[in-house]
């Protein structure tokens, strides 16, 4: 299975959730290859800052920031059980490209009002590549959710019936994430009974087993 995390918009959280998907799915013992597609580089910094703190390896992380993931991406999952896409922001070619590779496209988003986040070039990148994709799975995830706000609720309701629409499993607005990235951990292994890891396995449940 390879699981794409793509906006054109910057920070929305797609690094944080491709490095806890995959972290998540390493634990429960599944062969796991992060591709760092952004030429930014933050999920091979990750792992390098993890490398330097002697942290033991829970999964492969490869820079792979080039338009043939279609072609390298498959081939990377004949030696996997996922393989998880961190993809770049604004980059046509890289986006088209991860598309065309992915099995289950991810689009992080926080929320508020739809038309001030909802990447319209995204959404028609999408239906592109069902063209040649036609099983493609596409799904919004609310992330860095403020906790009991009315924006957040009102975000989901409206994404029930669009399409793509959102997981339900939501991810909220969390300091510890911004800390187990700097020290390259994960949230899981700061605290592996807070509100953030106990978010992330229904997300990850959810993207294995999408709703129709």
């Amino acid at each position: 299975m390879i699981v794409a995390l793509l906006n054109q918009k910057g920070g929305v959280g797609k690094t944080t959730l491709a490095l806890h998907l995959a972290g998540h799915w390493a634990r429960q013992g599944k062969r796991v290859t992060l591709i760092d597609a952004d030429p930014q580089g933050s999920a091979l910094d990750w792992s390098e800052q993890r490398a330097r703190r002697r942290y033991a390896r829970l999964f492969g992380v490869i820079g792979m920031a080039r338009d043939t993931l279609h072609r390298e991406a498959p081939e990377l999952a004949r030696h996997a059980d996922h393989v998880v896409i961190d993809g770049p922001p604004r980059v046509a070619a890289l986006l088209r490209s991860a598309l065309l590779a992915a099995d289950t496209v991810l689009v992080p988003a926080q929320p508020s009002p739809f038309d001030g986040w909802a990447s319209a070039e995204m959404l028609a990148m999408i239906t592109e590549a069902r063209a040649f994709r036609p099983a493609l799975v596409a799904r919004f995830v609310l992330n860095r959710c403020p906790a009991r706000t009315i924006i957040a609720r009102d975000t989901a309701q409206n994404l029930a019936d669009h399409d793509p629409p959102a997981l339900s499993a939501r991810i909220g607005q969390r300091v510890i994430f911004a800390e187990a990235a700097r020290s390259g951990q994960l949230v899981f292994e700061q605290n592996a009974t807070g509100a953030a890891a106990r978010e992330i396995a229904p997300l990850a449940a959810e993207t294995e087993r999408p709703a129709p």
